[in-house]
C-alpha cells in the first residue's frame, strides 16, 4: 500500500475548502473543515485498530468492540465519518452531523469536554444559516462530506506515511486560513516562523512544563514542545475565544498530545491554570498576547453600578501586579506580568510585545523599571514589520529569565533581516539562527557591554538602562544610523548642465514642429 505523503493530504484538504470559497468568510469556513478533519481522523483511527482487534481475536466482533473501549477514543457508530458519508444526500444532513459530534462529545467526555462542562464543539453548527439556504447549505455538507471520502485522505495510521502528517496537515490549514482570514487572523495564529524563533529562545530542558496562556490554536505551544528534543515535555495552555479553544484542543490530539490541559477562560480575570488556589509554576512560558489589548482588567457587573465588581485588578488575588497595574486601555503588561508570576524558580518566558511596550510611560514605565530591577529582563528582540497577520506594524520579542547569569540585557535589531513577500515577510532560517546564536552566547554570561555587532547587536548594563530612564527602545543600543553617501557638487552640476542643454534643444524641436503645423 503506498503511503499517504504530507503533500498529498495537504492538497486535498485544501481543496476541500473549495465548497465554501467564495460564498463564505475564511475565518467562518475554516472552523468546518477543521472539525471534519478532526472527524475524519478519529474515525479512521477507530477503523484501524478495530480491524487490528478483529485479527487478534479471529473475527469475534464482540471481543473487538470490548477492547476498543479502552482505546483513545470512542467512536459511536453514528458519529463514524461514513455514517454521514451514507447520508450525505438526506435533507437533514447538517443536523446529522450535529447529533454526531454532540455524542461523539458525550461518548469522550473526559477528553473532548473543559472542566466546565463545555464541549469542543458546541460553537459550531452545520445545520446554520451562514452555510446558506438549505439546498446551498445541505449541497456544501454534501461536497465537504464527498471532498473528505478521498483515498488521499485515508487518515489511518497504517497509511499515513511518517509520523505527525495529520498535525502537519491540520497546521498547514491554520496557517492557510490566517493567511485568507486577515486582520481576523490574529486571534488564532502566530506564524510558523516566529513560533520557531520563540520556542528556541526559551528552549525547554526535558521534564518542563511548558504553558502559553493566550495559546490561540495551539501552534506556538506545540512548537515549544517539539523544542525540547524528546516526549518528556507536558503541555498546559489557556484560550478565551471559545471556537479557538476548540481549535487547540483538537489540534493537541491531532500532534498526539493526548495529555496537554488546554483551559478555556479569560487568562487575567480567571486563570484556570491552578494548583489549589496557587497560580501553577512553569519552566517555560510562552505567548503572542493581543496587542495593546483594551478593557482587559476590572469588570463591573452592572452598568452604572459601581458598587459590584466581578473582577479588579488592583485586588488581584493571587497578586500578579504587584509591580503596578497596566493602564485599562493597554493590556500588555498585564499578559507580561502574569508571565513572570507563572515562572518557577529557573523558569524563561519568552512574549511578543508592540514596540510601545518598550518605551511607553507612566503605569507601564514604573513596571518596566522594577522588572528591570530584579534583573529578569536578558533580552529584546526587534523583529522585521509585517511578520503577523492582520497588522503590518513592527513587533519585538522579550525574553525574562528567572535564572539569568548577568546582570546586563541584550538588544539585538533584526528588524532588516528577512526575506520580502508580497502579502507578508517571512523570517528566513538563516535569520532566525542569527538571532538564537547571539542570543544562546550571550546565555554563556561572558559578554561585556558595549557593541556586539554592528548596527545588529549590542548589551547594556543596568546603569546604561538606568541612565535611559529604563526606555528600552532598541535605536537607543542598537546603533543603526547609516551615513548617507557625500554629494558630488561638481558631478551633480555638470548633470544639471547636461540636462538643461538637452531642454533648450527640446524646446527648439517642439518650437520646430509647432511652425510647421501653422503653416
Amino acid at each position: 500500500m503506498t503511503k499517504i505523503s504530507q503533500k498529498d493530504i495537504n492538497d486535498a484538504v485544501w481543496k476541500a475548502c473549495d465548497t465554501f470559497r467564495g460564498s463564505i468568510d475564511p475565518s467562518v469556513y475554516k472552523d468546518y473543515v477543521l472539525t471534519m478533519l478532526f472527524l475524519k481522523y478519529l474515525s479512521d483511527v477507530h477503523d484501524d485498530k478495530m480491524e487490528d482487534y478483529l485479527n487478534k481475536y479471529n473475527g469475534d466482533s464482540d471481543r473487538a468492540k470490548r477492547a476498543m473501549q479502552h482505546e483513545r477514543f470512542f467512536v459511536p457508530e453514528h458519529s463514524h465519518f461514513t455514517f454521514l458519508y451514507e447520508h450525505r444526500n438526506e435533507a437533514n444532513i447538517g443536523e446529522l452531523i450535529n447529533i454526531a459530534l454532540t455524542d461523539l462529545e458525550e461518548a469522550n467526555r473526559n477528553k473532548l469536554y473543559s472542566e466546565d462542562g463545555a464541549g469542543i464543539f458546541q460553537n459550531i453548527d452545520f445545520n446554520n444559516s451562514k452555510l446558506g439556504e438549505p439546498k446551498d447549505k445541505n449541497q456544501r455538507l454534501k461536497t465537504l462530506l464527498i471532498d473528505f471520502n478521498s483515498e488521499k485522505l485515508d487518515l489511518r495510521p497504517s497509511h499515513v506515511g511518517g509520523a505527525d502528517i495529520i498535525g502537519g496537515a491540520y497546521e498547514f490549514l491554520i496557517a492557510n486560513f490566517a493567511s485568507d482570514a486577515g486582520k481576523k487572523a490574529g486571534e488564532f495564529y502566530t506564524p510558523n516562523e516566529v513560533s520557531a524563533l520563540l520556542a528556541k529562545l526559551t528552549q525547554s530542558k526535558p521534564g518542563s512544563r511548558i504553558c502559553d496562556p493566550t495559546c490561540g490554536s495551539g501552534s506556538l505551544l506545540i512548537k515549544a514542545g517539539r523544542e525540547v528534543g524528546s516526549d518528556n515535555f507536558s503541555l498546559y495552555g489557556q484560550e478565551a475565544n471559545g471556537s479557538t479553544w476548540a481549535l487547540a484542543v483538537m489540534n493537541m490530539f491531532l500532534h498526539g498530545f493526548d495529555n496537554a490541559t488546554i483551559r478555556w477562560g479569560d487568562t487575567i480575570r480567571n486563570p484556570k491554570l491552578k494548583e489549589g488556589d496557587a497560580l501553577m509554576k512553569f519552566d517555560t512560558v510562552v505567548a503572542n498576547p493581543p496587542f495593546s489589548l483594551d478593557k482587559w482588567g476590572k469588570v463591573e457587573d452592572k452598568d452604572g453600578d459601581k458598587t459590584t465588581v466581578s473582577y479588579d485588578p488592583e485586588s488581584d488575588k493571587y497578586n500578579r501586579f504587584w509591580r503596578g497595574v497596566p493602564p485599562k486601555s493597554k493590556g500588555d503588561w498585564a499578559f507580561i506580568s502574569h508571565m513572570i508570576e507563572t515562572l518557577n524558580e529557573h523558569g524563561k518566558a519568552g512574549v511578543v510585545v508592540p514596540h510601545g511596550v518598550l518605551f511607553r510611560g507612566s503605569s507601564e514605565g514604573k513596571i518596566r523599571q522594577k522588572t528591570i530591577h530584579e534583573n529578569l529582563l536578558e533580552a529584546v528582540i526587534g523583529l522585521p514589520a509585517n511578520l503577523f497577520f492582520g497588522t503590518g506594524i513592527p513587533a519585538a520579542i522579550m525574553v525574562f529569565n528567572k535564572a539569568k547569569v548577568s546582570e546586563h540585557v541584550l538588544f539585538i535589531d533584526a528588524s532588516q533581516h528577512f526575506e520580502s513577500a508580497k502579502n507578508q515577510n517571512k523570517l528566513r532560517d538563516s535569520d532566525i539562527e542569527h538571532i538564537v546564536s547571539a542570543y544562546r552566547e550571550f546565555g554563556k554570561g561572558k559578554m561585556k557591554p558595549g557593541v556586539v555587532e554592528e548596527k545588529y547587536a549590542y548589551v547594556a548594563s543596568y546603569k546604561e538602562i538606568e541612565e535611559n530612564d529604563f526606555n528600552l527602545n532598541i535605536p537607543r543600543y542598537v546603533d543603526t544610523f547609516e551615513e548617507e553617501a557625500e554629494v558630488d557638487i561638481d558631478g551633480v552640476q555638470k548633470e544639471i548642465d547636461q540636462l538643461e542643454n538637452e531642454l533648450v534643444k527640446v524646446h527648439k524641436e517642439i518650437d520646430h514642429y509647432l511652425n510647421q503645423l501653422l503653416k
